[in-house]
């Protein structure tokens, strides 16, 4: 192996030595423009876009550089900016005063990094030259820095053999991130941003249009590659998904390969109609092809967003219309001032000299061109401002780094400078253009920022910047507010789900085609395309796809329901009954129909009514603790003593009507009206005592889906069943005692009324229990309202219905000559009908005492039948 290198070092050493022999004196082998300097720039641009593929598989020859083709018009005006900047360089008292000027060697990359390293090896073989050869020619002067090149997989390459030596390379557009790399590239340079900034841009801009699924474009090789991995990366952080990937060939040689891309790419657009924005960090001529490609494939306009790589070619729609494709944003670096350089080419004289201008001159031999008024037209529409200005810093930056070097030592003769004393001074300099300081950050870029432009429909190019990117604060300043081209521009997998949904993905799918949910009960989502649905909160509620969540409102029995207003009308003429019955019945104290029903019984029957009519209030309305308490206990107490009173009028009639003697006479003993109904309402006093202190009533509230129900909550359901069961037990012997007296005399006969009324009540409150049970709602209380009322009125209309009746239209039943008579009528009935009774059981038959005083008493003997 090292005889190997040896014998190969040995050869490339005679190889040089006879190429120093024979042609170092004599002009290069390739086309290059010079100018001679004490101070020598490389320049490489392409000038040329593609190189002649003469490939033989089949054989092997000697290394030689290929031929260009495709002349670039676009490429050769960069070559002009750098003349035209070494020029204005050489003219500023920066090195006028200092008696140094910059000579320049440009070669053609032709777009290829093969023919780019013929040119670097050209311009490394005359520095090595020179540390021989002190006296060397003016030609053959040392390169001390190279402005380029333009692609970043050329500069790549360059950059490499360029560390060798350190000669500092200051690119004008290769934007690789991986160029800022200095371990790996420490003598790189450039005057434009890394593709990471341009990339961070590009999605923003696709999230601030709400542009999510998108295609990408790139060229296979390190720019465009890279430009995907880093576009893919912060897209996705951004939930921006990407639809296809399509990568075109580097070269332009192989045009069969080129055409197989191009379909491809072409059709997986055409396959993906919901792709409505393209970004494309392919070459100029490659999309010039593509939009051939399309043109009458598809009918749907689309957003092209355009790297730097071409976003101002706009001379690609010769042959289409920008109609045809749709929209292009374009993203450029910072441009400068550019009247200087288009006056310098308006001033061009093409002269023939062969080496000097062989470029132009072949230029100016292409038939589309012709004359000097054509071509220098042609150069105008193809100068880009940001190269232009790019080419013109990373020249002054030579200039000044020269100037700062050379005022410390003497830089005529070859030795004097070295080109890694050159990057030194490069790397710490501010340079100045147009009031505005830059300077190369660590990783060797100036970072300018960029333009974003929008090509024009109506003129062909002409772009207009639209915005300006800051790269610091990442942030789009717009300087056209009217946008509208893009506001129905809908680029998305699934439509956007609106408020109320939430997005669904399927598994294997890409995160942006999902499906949309509506939210369930008591989920909202108020922005669209939310992931999730938020709960609400516990006193929140909401329907299916909600927006958002309403507060719960407090539902009872109103005051204002119409319902309640019903009920509280019949209470209200309860209580107006009871006022004109009790007044009547003042009235009439003295009267038999009063006497009969009782007497001061009645309106103590009347009191308690009123108050079971005045618990009723208490039922409606928003509850309180206080109130949950009061309606329940004032209900029971009013209601057991009015059963309690009828109770001991019931058993009143037992003992004047239907009792045997004996009987009576022990009974009559115990027969104590008033202790009664103070024990009987005393046993519901105990009660609704203890279930006051022991299980309050009190304010509840019950939650439901959409409104909270306030309402009372018993406290024990067993107290309150106690409560009413011991009523109903009331109610049952009242019912007892009215049913075995219900055949006294019909025009007094109150018994039966005390047994319809005690029916109606029982009925009610078996009617209620169920309905109390199954019923839930702000209407429950009314279910109790309806059942005390009924119980109300019942025990209102049998007792005391049928006397006012007598009493207002029947007077002449209201007098001591017709009950006594009536009475009479009914003791004789009840003789007659008890004859058939046996002889050992007595049976008497007593009239009513109170009705008739002592004194006054009708002498009707009582009757007994053996």
């Amino acid at each position: 192996m090292m005889s190997y290198l040896v014998l190969m070092n040995l050869f490339l050493m005679f190889s040089w030595l006879e190429e120093v022999t024979e042609a170092s004196l004599t002009k290069p082998s390739f086309p290059e423009a010079t100018a001679p300097g004490d101070i020598i720039i490389g320049g490489l641009f392409p000038i040329h876009e593609a190189v002649e593929d003469n490939t033989n598989v089949y054989s092997i020859s000697p290394p030689q550089r290929s031929n260009c083709s495709s002349l670039y018009a676009r490429g050769l005006t960069q070559p002009l900016v750098m003349i035209h900047a070494v020029e204005m360089a050489n003219r500023s008292p920066m090195l006028s005063n200092l008696n140094i000027t910059l000579g320049y060697r440009i070669q053609d990359t032709c777009s290829d990094v093969t023919t780019a390293l013929w040119a670097v090896q050209d311009f490394t073989q005359s520095s090595s030259a020179c540390d021989v050869a002190t006296n060397s020619s003016q030609s053959d002067k040392p390169t001390m820095a190279i402005i380029g090149a333009s692609s970043s997989e050329i500069s790549i390459a360059i950059a490499r053999e360029l560390n060798l030596l350190l000669i500092p390379q200051i690119s004008y557009a290769s934007t690789a991130i991986i160029l800022s790399d200095k371990s790996r590239f420490p003598a790189f340079m450039r005057t434009v941003p890394n593709d990471e900034y341009q990339t961070r841009a590009m999605v923003k801009l696709l999230k601030d249009r709400n542009w999510n699924w998108v295609g990408i474009i790139t060229t296979d090789g390190d720019y465009g590659r890279s430009a995907m991995e880093s576009f893919v990366t912060q897209a996705a952080q951004e939930g921006i998904c990407v639809a296809f990937k399509k990568i075109l060939p580097d070269s332009l040689g192989d045009k069969q390969k080129l055409n197989t891309s191009i379909n491809q790419t072409v059709n997986s657009i055409v396959n993906n109609p919901k792709v409505k924005v393209v970004v494309s960090f392919a070459k100029s001529s490659q999309m010039k092809d593509l939009f051939k490609g399309l043109y009458g494939n598809v009918s749907d306009r689309r957003v092209w967003v355009a790297s730097d790589n071409w976003s101002t070619a706009t001379n690609i729609l010769e042959e289409v219309n920008l109609t045809d494709i749709g929209d292009v944003l374009g993203f450029t670096f910072k441009s400068g001032n550019v009247t200087s350089f288009k006056q310098f080419l308006k001033d061009l004289q093409f002269r023939n000299e062969e080496n000097i201008n062989s470029f132009l001159k072949k230029f100016l031999e292409d038939p589309n061109i012709g004359n000097i008024t054509v071509a220098v037209q042609k150069l105008l529409e193809n100068t880009n401002p940001d190269m232009v200005f790019s080419i013109q810093l990373a020249v002054n930056v030579v200039a000044k780094a020269v100037a700062e070097l050379c005022g410390k030592r003497q830089c005529k003769n070859a030795t004097d400078i070295h080109p890694w004393q050159l990057l030194e001074q490069m790397k710490n300099i501010t340079i100045e253009m147009e009031g505005v300081n830059y300077k190369f950050s660590t990783s060797g870029d100036i970072n300018l920022g960029y333009d974003v432009l929008l090509w024009q429909e109506k003129e062909l190019n002409k772009t207009v910047k639209i915005a300006e990117y800051d790269l610091f604060n990442a942030s789009f300043t717009y300087i056209h507010q009217n946008l509208s081209v893009f506001e129905n521009v809908i680029s998305k997998c699934s439509n956007s789900c609106q408020p109320g949904e939430f997005k669904k993905t399927a598994e294997g799918q890409h995160t942006c085609c999902y499906e949309c949910i509506n939210c369930s009960i008591n989920y909202y989502s108020n922005n669209t395309d939310m992931v999730e649905c938020y709960s609400c909160e516990a006193d929140e509620w909401s329907d299916i796809r909600s927006t958002k969540c309403n507060p719960k409102t407090y539902e009872y029995f109103e005051w204002n329901n119409g319902l309640a207003i019903v009920l509280l009308t019949l209470a209200a003429l309860g209580v107006l009954f009871l006022f004109l019955i009790s007044a009547l019945f003042i009235y009439q104290r003295n009267s038999p129909v009063v006497k009969a029903a009782g007497g001061p019984l009645c309106h103590l029957i009347l009191v308690s009514l009123l108050g079971s009519f005045v618990s009723v209030v208490f039922f409606v309305g928003e509850p309180c603790n206080m109130t949950c308490k009061v309606r329940q206990v004032v209900f029971g107490l009013s209601f057991t003593l009015c059963v309690s009173c009828i109770l001991v009028k019931s058993l009143k009639i037992l003992l004047a009507f239907q009792m045997n003697l004996e009987l009576r006479e022990h009974v009559t003993r115990l027969y104590k009206p008033y202790v009664i109904i103070c024990v009987c309402t005393g046993v519901q006093v105990i009660i609704c005592t203890l279930w006051l202190i022991l299980h309050s009533p009190y304010k509840d509230k019950v939650p439901s889906p959409k409104v909270n129900l306030i309402n009372c909550n018993e406290g024990s359901n067993v107290a309150f069943g106690v409560m009413l069961s011991y009523i109903i037990l009331l109610a049952l012997v009242c019912f007892t005692f009215a049913y075995k007296g219900r055949k006294l005399p019909q025009k007094y006969n109150e018994a039966k009324f005390i047994t319809f009324g005690m029916l109606i009540y029982l009925m009610a409150w078996v009617i209620f229990i169920p309905v109390q049970v199954t019923t839930s709602g702000k209407y429950l209380p009314a279910v109790e309202m309806v059942v005390i009322l009924i119980s109300n009125y019942g025990i209102l209309t049998c007792q005391f219905m049928p006397k006012c009746y007598i009493i207002i239209f029947k007077k002449e039943h209201n007098t001591r000559d017709a009950f006594l008579k009536n009475v009479y009528e009914y003791a004789n009935k009840s003789s007659q009908n008890i004859r058939g009774l046996s002889e050992t059981k007595p049976v008497y038959i007593i009239s009513n005492p109170q009705l008739v005083s002592a004194e006054n008493a009708p002498n009707v003997p009582a009757q007994k039948e053996k």
